[in-house]
Formats: structure tokens, C-alpha cells, sequence
């Protein structure tokens, strides 16, 4: 098993462990290291197999239930009755391509876009947020004549060579293109002493500006994930993200917002990450939670940015935007508004992250709490005063947390921080069940 990604993920199993792993899944790892390339690696130390799948729980053979609280592609709940129900009436009928007058393609593109700000009314579907964000590269390189890109110090965008080149969180074995220029993320511990957050991305946004003109790329996009998911978690509202649009705007550029992983009320009662921030991209993308487990990507453009594009150049993607998967889109839709999922998001959110913070507060290995919606990341350090990254710590906690039947994972360049990124069925009853096994847990190891 090659280490492909294996930096994102603190607790992942080691082959050369097979022995110890429980009999009863042995034999599909012993197959699976076999026939699988490489990049298919298996997350905690003690990996799990899971057969049915329900609202926020996973259950194996056995009928054990796990309490999910990472998986952000079920958004609505794994196997959402309604979801479920839409797909399979889909696909007993009829499942073709974008070439024809389909009804339910145009009523579910007025629709999505309907969730946008009036100046995003262009959509074109994909099939995975990678391939998303790879149309989004070309058409802003189309519009603005420019190929530099500028992300954050560990983003992550996805796996198509292009989007590879520009997430610095794949490592040494994928090198970020030499169009690109890597800035901090909006972490208050990175600003020098005397200068506002907002000031200090705009600084950043400006120095990467200048050094892309120098070397002759001039600017076709800043992108960025609102979430920060890989910087380490950072999705808090804030006054920072005007100014770095402003100075890229200045120069011809764009603004991309990546909304894989903060979009669709991820962060509460705003629909998106660009929404709390208050700024209105020219590009945004989507992917993972459109379908609930369903392929199913976007790009919605400003009319004009996608316009020459559109008439000059031949895209067309096979599976993208079919029948099925549009019908999986539009029934994700019918639940955030027939459950009211953002307004809950909020609720629930707050109940866990205000559980956390009180549960870990006099613990000297946690240096902060921090997040918005369903999204939470707590920073896991040798001590407070110094902050230094606890790696191995925060492996501890994951794989004990697992070994209570609770999935989470690690983020931020160190993999630090514990990355809390539940379905959005997250409910009461879980917050209870989550804080109690982190009690647990933390009585061990911080």
C-alpha cells in the first residue's frame, strides 16, 4: 500500500498489522491489497467494514452501530428514505444525457441556482467536485487570458491533474504547478504582531499577485475552500475576504469559491461558505453532498464569465447532469426544505461545539475549539503556551474514538486537529452520544 494522500489521515492501517486485524475482515484486506492500486488505503489502525447505513449511524455484520461523525457525502443521511425512493424510481424510468429536453434537468437548474445570489445564474454539471473544479480552471484561464492560481498553504481541490497541481495538501508527490502560489490561511496565529487578519490577507493575496506577474502567469483565480477543511478548519465569518478579492479583481482576476466541503448549509443557516463572508464569487463549485452519495457536481458562473467559453469551446460530460443524478440533486433539495436542514445544522451545531469546548476546556493539550455548523475543529497541541503540534496525540484520540464506535478524522498541514464533520442528520441524541465517549477518551489522553 502506497502512501498516496496518507498525510490527511492520521490513523490509517498498516499492512504489515494484517495479523492483528479482526478475522472476519482479513481475508477482504488480504484481496483488496491485492487486486486494488495504489491510493486505495484504509483509514484507523483498526480498520472497519460497514454493511447498512441510516440517518447518521453506520452498522456492521454484527448490527454494531457506529455514530458517523465524519462523512460529509451522505449530507442528508446515509440512505435517506426520500433520496432513496427518488433514485430508484429514476432509474427504473429513464437515465440519459444533458442532449435532450429533459424537464427535470431545467427545473432542478432554476432550482439550485435559485440558492444563489441573483448575479450566479449559470450552472454546467459534472460528476465529482474534481472535475468540477477542473471546468472552473479552464473557463477562468478562457476568461481571463491568465493561468496563475492562488490557494492556501495545505488546500485540497481535488485529483484531476490540473487540480492536483494546484492542492498542496496531496505533498511531495504531487507538486503544485509553477503557476501557482500558495498564502496563509485566515489563522489568526499566522499574523504578524500589529496587523489585522484582514490586513494580513490582503498582504498575502498581494505578495502572491505580484510574484505570479513577475513570472509571467499574471492571475486567473483565487480559489479557495471557505471551509479551510485542510488548512486545519477556519470557517467562522469574518471581514478578511473582501480585500483578497478586491486586489485579485484589480489585476483581471477571479474569485472561486470551492464549496465541496462548506457548501449546503455545512455552516448552518448560510447556505454557503462565500455567504458568510458576505462576498459573491464570479465561479462557485459543488460537489460531494449534492447527490447524498449520488455522483453529482457543479459549476455555476456569472453569466459573463462563462459566456465565450460556452460559445468557443466544446464541453460535454456524459454522466454529468443525468437523469439520475438529478433526481438524487433534487430530492437532497426537497429535504433541506422540507426538514428545514440549515436552520437544524445551526441548532445541533452549536449544542456540540459548546459541548466540546466546556468538556475539553481545562485540558492543557487543546489549544482551541473552533468551527460552524457542522464542521469542528479542535487543535490538539503538546501545551497551550507553545502550540506545538501534537500529531501523535491526536492519532491517540482518533483511533480511541473509533475504538468507542465513533468516526472522525484529522486535518491542517500537521494533522493536528480533529476534523468533526458529521452528515447533517446529526441530531441530539448523537451530540449526547459524541460528547460522551470524547469524555472518555479525553479522560485518557488530554
Amino acid at each position: 500500500m502506497v502512501s498516496l494522500g496518507a498525510s490527511r489521515y492520521p490513523s490509517r492501517f498498516d499492512p504489515a498489522r494484517l495479523d492483528e486485524v479482526d478475522p472476519g475482515i482479513r481475508a477482504n484486506i488480504e484481496r483488496r491489497l491485492d487486486v486494488l492500486g495504489p491510493g486505495y488505503l484504509l483509514i484507523y489502525n483498526d480498520p472497519v467494514a460497514f454493511v447498512r447505513g441510516e440517518k447518521a449511524h453506520l452498522f456492521d455484520a454484527d448490527g454494531a452501530d457506529y455514530l458517523d461523525a465524519y462523512n460529509n457525502v451522505p449530507s442528508v443521511g446515509h440512505c435517506h428514505p426520500h433520496v432513496v425512493e427518488a433514485v430508484n424510481r429514476q432509474v427504473a424510468t429513464l437515465n440519459t444525457n444533458t442532449r435532450y429536453a429533459q424537464e427535470g434537468l431545467v427545473d432542478y437548474a432554476e432550482r439550485l441556482v435559485s440558492y444563489f445570489p441573483e448575479e450566479l445564474r449559470r450552472v454546467t454539471f459534472a460528476c465529482s467536485g474534481s472535475e468540477a473544479n477542473d471546468l472552473a480552471l479552464r473557463v477562468a484561464a478562457h476568461h481571463t487570458g491568465n493561468e496563475g492560481v492562488i490557494v492556501n498553504r495545505w488546500a485540497y481541490h481535488g485529483i484531476t491533474r490540473a487540480v492536483a497541481a494546484i492542492s498542496p495538501a496531496l505533498g511531495d508527490g504531487s507538486p503544485l504547478g509553477p503557476h501557482v502560489r500558495e498564502i496563509d490561511p485566515p489563522d489568526p496565529k499566522l499574523v504578524p504582531a500589529g496587523l489585522s487578519l484582514a490586513d494580513h490577507m490582503r498582504a498575502e493575496t498581494r505578495r502572491a499577485i505580484d510574484d505570479l506577474a513577475r513570472h509571467g502567469f499574471g492571475v486567473s483565480a483565487l480559489v479557495l475552500d471557505l471551509s479551510f477543511m485542510s488548512d486545519g478548519i477556519f470557517p467562522e465569518a469574518g471581514d478578511y475576504l473582501q480585500g483578497m478579492v478586491d486586489e485579485v479583481h484589480a489585476v483581471g482576476g477571479l474569485f472561486l469559491a470551492d464549496e465541496v466541503q462548506a457548501g449546503f448549509g455545512r455552516l448552518g443557516t448560510c447556505m454557503w461558505g462565500f455567504a458568510m463572508q458576505q462576498v459573491v464569487p464570479d465561479i462557485v463549485t459543488m460537489g460531494k453532498p449534492m447527490g447524498n452519495g449520488i455522483p453529482l457536481s457543479a459549476v455555476v458562473f456569472r453569466p459573463e464569465v462563462a459566456r465565450d467559453f460556452g460559445e468557443k469551446v466544446r464541453y460535454f460530460n456524459t454522466f454529468g447532469g443525468s437523469s439520475v443524478p438529478i433526481a438524487a440533486g433534487a430530492a437532497v433539495l426537497d429535504v433541506f426544505e422540507s426538514e428545514g436542514v440549515p436552520a437544524r445544522v445551526e441548532r445541533i451545531g452549536e449544542l456540540l461545539r459548546t459541548g466540546i469546548r466546556e468538556l475539553l476546556a481545562d485540558s492543557p493539550h487543546v489549544a482551541e475549539v473552533r468551527g460552524a455548523g457542522l464542521v469542528v475543529g479542535v487543535e490538539i497541541v503538546e501545551d497551550r503556551e507553545k502550540r506545538t503540534p501534537d500529531r501523535a496525540r491526536t492519532t491517540r484520540v482518533i483511533d480511541g474514538m473509533r475504538d468507542r464506535r465513533i468516526l472522525i478524522s484529522g486535518a491542517g498541514r500537521e494533522v493536528n486537529v480533529l476534523k468533526i464533520r458529521p452528515p447533517l442528520a446529526f441530531d441530539e441524541h448523537d451530540v449526547e452520544r459524541f460528547l460522551d465517549g470524547l469524555r472518555e477518551v479525553a479522560a485518557l489522553h488530554l
